[in-house]
């Protein structure tokens, strides 16, 4: 009964065991199910799209621990990457210039992201939502749908290249995380994030400058989905505007998975991409395991929808004993 109750006490306190947990059995079932599973081209492109995936779920899980979100990082990424390859085959910039443009470019539609939320007052969802029509119709207008090919080959290896044994995107996506908590943990700016995310009201008394915070975090939201778009252009040798449909259902899907409040003020960046290894794991079997593609979407819903059940279980079975 005391072992019991010590295991229970460890899912209580962290929610980052349960969800390392269920990664670990995941990963087991995974090995057991298929014999390619640890094949290691397999793994290093299980790492790919969880890098991807990853640093997109980071960015997000920021926003909801101030208690908002960005339906528009898969559309900022794509016109990031479309940008960004037009200098280089039109203009004939130098390919790691147009790649900086393209960073430039995100924090960019990421500050006029937080302006027109913070400035007009407006839903975080509906006004992203907005945003997302209109960059998906400039990527539109800029491609007429066709791809940008003829990437050179020479930036080509930051998708595609490896670093011993692991993907170079996979790299960054580490470096994105490790300057990510650096950021929520070690500074003011940390600190300021999750006490907006607990009561918007209480740190305005407080004299935190809550408008600019926001912003702040759409400026980093929105360059680390252009990081993102670029990291794909490079790995495809072309820029689609095609790209990233489903990044911010997967994004959001990361963060709650990995034990990030809705409500915010509550969760760790590093359980967005536990949340996101989950994800890319499911994915990867539905390749191995033969399950028809389309299937992933619905799959990926399913895994949101149980997530954000457990998580108010949870809460509710809290409630409960703490009044009890």
């Amino acid at each position: 009964m005391k072992n019991k109750n010590s295991i229970l006490n460890i899912f209580k306190r962290s929610n980052m065991t349960a969800i390392g947990m269920v990664l670990i059995i995941m990963f087991i079932i995974a090995c057991i199910g298929s014999p390619y599973f640890l094949d290691v081209y397999n793994i290093q492109s299980l790492l790919r799209d969880l890098a991807i995936i990853g640093m997109i779920g980071i960015a997000q899980s920021l926003l909801l621990l101030v208690g908002e979100l960005d339906l528009s990082v898969g559309k900022i990424a794509t016109l990031c990457g479309i940008l960004s390859g037009m200098l280089m085959i039109y203009t004939k910039i130098n390919p790691w210039v147009a790649l900086i443009c393209g960073l430039i470019f995100g924090i960019f539609f990421g500050l006029l992201n937080g302006l027109i939320i913070t400035k007009l007052r407006l839903n975080s969802m509906v006004a992203t939502i907005g945003m997302q029509g209109v960059y998906g119709g400039i990527n539109l207008v800029l491609t007429k749908g066709k791809a940008i090919t003829g990437i050179p080959e020479q930036i080509q290896f930051l998708g595609k290249g490896s670093l011993g044994i692991v993907p170079m995107p996979f790299i960054f996506c580490i470096i994105v995380l490790v300057l990510v908590l650096f950021l929520v943990k070690k500074t003011k700016t940390g600190r300021y994030i999750y006490a907006i995310g607990n009561s918007r009201e209480a740190a305005t008394i407080l004299g935190i400058k809550v408008d600019q915070i926001r912003v702040f975090i759409y400026v980093v939201v929105g360059l680390i989905s252009s990081l993102a778009g670029l990291l794909y252009v490079c790995r495809l040798g072309s820029a689609q505007s095609t790209l990233g449909e489903s990044w911010p259902m997967n994004s959001i899907a990361a963060s709650v998975i990995g034990g990030v409040s809705l409500n915010g003020g509550i969760g760790n960046p590093a359980g967005a991409l536990i949340g996101a290894a989950i994800i890319s794991i499911i994915s990867n079997m539905i390749v191995l395991f033969g399950v028809n593609a389309y299937w992933q979407q619905a799959v990926s819903g399913i895994v949101v929808v149980l997530a954000i059940s457990f998580s108010s279980i949870m809460e509710i079975v809290r409630e409960r004993r703490s009044r009890s």
